[in-house]
């Protein structure tokens, strides 16, 4: 089989590109959208690198929390229907900190300078 580059060195590559040579050559709505084109390409470059761990962490969180297995779908929607039935409180301490590592896990995807994720003390190194 061929050397061919992966996804993320792809998406980084030309990301760069944008950054790098093509938003100093751009004024206005054209350099606005060329910054929003980097930034998404920016987020699938985190996600490529860092879904498939989170995504496994959450699928082992969500089995703990409802003693069984199933995919991270199926495990997803089986805790919202016991929150709604009330099998889980909402304020049940194991689903707070479920929650608050899942959503620190996808702020760090998809807006990891956010000010709030930054000084969050829950978020661990970074």
């Amino acid at each position: 089989m061929m050397d061919q580059p992966s996804a993320l060195e792809l998406v980084t590559a030309v990301r760069e590109f944008i950054e790098k040579h093509a938003m100093p050559e751009l004024q206005g709505r054209t350099a606005f959208h060329a910054r929003v084109a980097a930034n998404a390409l920016a987020i699938v470059a985190r996600e490529l690198e860092q879904a498939a761990p989170e995504n496994d962490a959450e699928r082992r969180r969500l089995q703990a929390l409802l003693q069984h297995d199933g995919t991270l779908d199926s495990l997803n929607r089986e805790l919202c229907r016991q929150i709604r039935s009330g099998r889980i409180a909402w304020d049940d301490p194991a689903l707070a900190r479920h929650l608050t590592t899942t959503t620190l896990a996808k702020v760090a995807v998809d807006q990891p300078n956010y000010s709030g994720y930054v000084r969050s003390p829950h978020r661990g190194p970074g």
